[in-house]
């Protein structure tokens, strides 16, 4: 097992497309957020929490996961946030454990909106935090999202702010339109890729 590198970034800042460019590089990538959607459907144990905490309309009759119902119960209710994170935070963690445990490359990163948040951090090497300026952010968001201007800034006062993100992290990327994105990924990759000090 190599080094286990996070990646992580606000709402609009890009950090799914960052995490694509390493991946290009034949980097193998987490994706914590499409595990965990995985880990609500597939997890005997993570399905049972959460029809005793939210009942069992979390499913629909097919089996998946009520995504817009349970979508509005959360986020219009940070105590049922806080219990939902609470049951998937630990499976999805110990899953990225297991996952980076059987990569055999230098390093594998880790991509997770909630890297700080979840505590995750803690478990890795080395993290990323991917940057971008507030007003860039909204207009991606907005386009990419179809809503309003104020829906998205919303959703960034829910976030943790990113200059707190920033003391926690190892390394800062920015996606600007100013900094080149593959020079700054490069410049990453050749610092993971040297052998490392024993």
């Amino acid at each position: 097992m190599g080094l286990k590198i996070g990646i992580t970034g606000g709402i609009g800042t890009g950090k799914s497309l960052i995490a694509r460019v390493f991946k290009l590089l034949g980097v193998p990538t987490y994706d914590a957020d499409l595990e965990a959607k995985l880990i609500m459907t597939k997890s005997d144990e993570v399905r049972a929490q959460l029809i005793e905490v939210f009942g069992s309309e979390v499913y629909l009759e097919d089996g998946t996961l009520n995504r817009s119902w349970l979508a509005d119960r959360v986020f219009s209710d940070s105590s049922q946030l806080t219990k939902l994170n609470a049951i998937v935070h630990p499976a999805v963690i110990q899953d990225a454990e297991d996952w980076a445990q059987k990569q055999t490359s230098l390093y594998s990163l880790k991509e997770a909106a909630l890297l700080f948040e979840s505590g995750s951090y803690r478990s890795l090497d080395y993290t990323i935090l991917v940057v971008a300026p507030e007003d860039l952010r909204i207009k991606r968001v907005m386009a990419r999202d179809h809503i309003t201007e104020q829906a998205v800034r919303a959703r960034m006062a829910k976030q943790m702010p990113e200059e707190d993100k920033a003391t926690l992290a190892d390394f800062i990327l920015y996606n600007d339109s100013k900094h080149s994105i593959i020079e700054q990924v490069m410049e990453l990759h050749h610092q993971f890729t040297l052998p490392q000090k024993p």
